[in-house]
């Protein structure tokens, strides 16, 4: 039996809240807080119709390190260039951050970082869900400005796993049960793949084609680690990593790092950008539970991705463009099913023949080239999903690839070891 598409019921907010802003507070005003609660056949407590996020956030500043190899910087040197570049891009100065969000590559973490940024902010928020960690960061500080936390919130990310260590990943509760197994993140992605092959009929040749159509992005991307274009043949042929997964089945590995600028709509409409929201998030935890849940062919993008289109209003069918977490073929494939593009069991088939490529398939993904061929700093892919999405819908991506009428986008991933334990988060983003 499946899994169910049907996670718990989303606590879903709505109302208003007061805007506030440090250095540009004559832009706030107060809105008014009544509101209207809708009837429901299965009536919901207040509190779970006490305020919605969506529409409040809008990403007013994005920037993406341009570096790939940085042997001459620090981690926190590349967090403050990441942080300056979203400032500039939005506008704004360090001094009107009153919000700052980062996670487990953030050297010291949280107090440590704010400092060396030199900010004074009164929210913070330091969730570490791996990879996704910046896309959960995204609906956080989404709450938060809905909520009168912050008005302008930072978001960063940057690490060096080229050219230094990487931070040392905690053991778990489970690490007992499991560690005398010899799981790898590679291997962990090997069973998915096998498990779905072997439920579906899924080929790797379907699998070649996610690669092929991030090979055919990234050669417009000037900072692309793999800028040349691969055939399905030329994944084939690359050397097995774990089987099934062959090496150009795997993403890069890079130094660097990315920032968002988040603020509210006040904020963002006294300034020179395009204007691009948030109206949808959803979040989620999947783990094997004691065998509960060893399903390796679903993740918990089964429950974060009907939860963002829900409260954005919109389905798989309406989505533009789409950012989804590459850390492997397999991930894409799967979650790609998970969020409803396809049935499960047919993301090979969707997937196929270039489908995925911008200006030629249904669905683009990935047009900066993604992890599999352009950028995975820190080996945490989440930012660069969310920035590329916002590139779109300002219509900023290289022109060879920019979407066409490109006014609805989603940014999706997973944190953590997809066959064992990990979180998904979805965010719809709308330009206005």
């Amino acid at each position: 039996m499946g899994p169910s598409l049907r996670g718990d019921d989303e606590i879903v907010r709505s109302g208003g809240y007061p805007l506030a802003c440090r250095n540009i507070s004559s832009l706030a005003k107060a809105v008014p807080t009544g509101q209207k609660t809708p009837e429901r056949a299965n009536k919901k407590s207040p509190a779970e119709n006490e305020l919605s996020i969506k529409g409040k956030a809008y990403i007013a500043g994005i920037f993406e390190h341009p570096t790939r190899h940085a042997p001459d910087k620090s981690t926190a040197q590349l967090h403050a260039e990441v942080a300056k570049g979203a400032l500039e891009d939005a506008g704004l100065a360090k001094s009107d951050i009153d919000g700052y969000f980062c996670a487990g590559d953030a050297p010291g973490g949280v107090m440590a970082m704010a400092d060396y940024l030199g900010l004074k902010v009164r929210h913070f928020d330091s969730t570490d869900t791996g990879g996704c960690s910046y896309i959960v960061h995204l609906g956080h500080a989404a709450e938060a400005i809905a909520a009168g936390k912050c008005s302008i919130a930072l978001i960063t990310l940057a690490g060096k796993p080229r050219t230094g260590p990487m931070p040392p990943r905690p053991s778990g509760a489970e690490a007992d049960f499991e560690a005398a197994y010899g799981a790898t993140t590679h291997n962990v992605y090997g069973m998915c793949a096998m498990r779905h092959m072997h439920e579906f009929g899924t080929t790797s040749e379907q699998l070649a084609w996610i690669k092929v159509a991030a090979s055919h992005h990234a050669q417009h991307n000037p900072h692309a680690m793999l800028p040349e274009v691969v055939t399905v043949e030329d994944v084939l042929n690359s050397p097995m990593i774990a089987d099934p997964l062959h090496r150009m089945d795997c993403c890069v590995v890079t130094d660097g790092g990315g920032a968002l600028i988040v603020t509210t709509e006040a904020v963002a409409r006294s300034l020179n950008k395009p204007k691009v929201r948030m109206i949808g998030h959803g979040e989620a935890l999947k783990g094997p539970r004691g065998s509960k849940d060893l399903d390796l062919t679903y993740s918990a993008g089964v429950w974060s991705g009907p939860k963002a289109f829900e409260e954005a209003g919109v389905t798989p069918k309406d989505i533009k463009y789409a950012s989804i977490y590459d850390s492997f073929t397999i991930t894409v494939l799967m979650q790609l099913e998970d969020l409803g593009f396809c049935k499960k069991g047919e993301g090979g088939k969707f997937v196929a023949d270039g489908n995925l490529i911008s200006g030629v398939g249904k669905l683009p993904f990935n047009t900066d080239g993604g992890g599999l061929c352009s950028n995975h700093p820190v080996n945490r892919g989440g930012m660069t999903k969310i920035i590329e999405a916002v590139r779109q819908l300002r219509g900023e991506a290289h022109p060879k690839v920019q979407v066409k009428n490109c006014d609805l986008a989603i940014a999706h991933g997973t944190g953590g070891l997809l066959g064992i334990r990990h979180a998904a988060s979805t965010c719809i983003l709308e330009r206005v």
